[in-house]
């Protein structure tokens, strides 16, 4: 059986930077172990595999794939996704149908003729982080409490999947990511947390963030669309 497996990267214009991601547009026949085993070989943070469903050839289950695990959702997986669906079948919506639910993809050409998907994510939300969780993660990070911004209350957000949100109180503490890889994924393993989402803020509206993904079996995710959709609810609601 023969396997399409094209790699796109997101939120770029070169293929030398962004997130790259594994996309297998035809996943029908494919079993879970498969779709995991060739994720492990793609070796990016997550690949997605489609299976189309419907009439019209705008629709698709779409299942996620680090190379440790499936996740319900991944934003620049999906966003990679949605311009190689747009360059084989033109400008439009796609639907996704992921295990996080339903996410419209628009994809549309620039002045330039580049393709460009836009998402819309699930409904995000915000949840407190238990003290004897933040222990525990900032034990894993090799952090300390007072590592953290005082303005920025720790959180876990939802957009698709769960990312704890802490931020750092300078860029050197952001800048030296030097964690404890197996307590960070057993822990969040534990919570069914898919990234922590770590930032700093240097203006009003410009954040630094790093995004350790130690339960997908990757040290870092370059730039994820699940973790800033929750980062941007989790702003929207505490500032």
């Amino acid at each position: 059986m023969s396997i399409d497996i094209l790699r796109y990267a997101a939120f770029t214009d070169t293929p030398d930077g962004g997130n790259p991601a594994g996309i297998v547009l035809d996943a029908a026949g494919l079993d879970a172990p498969t779709m995991q085993a060739i994720a492990a070989e793609v070796g990016y943070s997550e690949t997605a595999f489609l299976t189309a469903t419907g009439n019209d050839g705008r629709e698709f289950d779409v299942r996620y794939f680090a190379p440790s695990i499936e996740v319900p959702f991944c934003g620049h997986a999906t966003i990679a996704t949605g311009v190689a669906l747009g360059e084989r079948l033109g400008e439009g919506v796609f639907l996704l149908h992921t295990r996080a639910g339903d996410v419209p993809v628009n994809v549309e050409r620039d002045a330039g003729g580049r393709v460009r998907a836009t998402l819309t994510s699930v409904a995000p939300t915000i949840d407190d982080l238990a003290d004897g969780d933040l222990d525990e993660l900032l034990h894993a990070l090799r952090w300390n409490s007072d590592d953290l911004d005082p303005d920025f209350p720790p959180k876990v957000g939802f957009a698709g999947g769960w990312h704890p949100v802490l931020a750092a109180a300078t860029r050197a503490r952001l800048a030296d990511l030097d964690y404890d890889f197996d307590a960070l994924r057993d822990l969040m393993v534990q919570h069914e947390w898919l990234t922590v989402q770590l930032v700093w803020r240097e203006a009003p509206t410009v954040f630094y963030v790093r995004d350790p993904f130690a339960v997908g079996g990757v040290v870092e995710d370059p730039a994820t669309g699940a973790a800033a959709a929750a980062l941007g609810h989790y702003l929207r609601e505490t500032s």
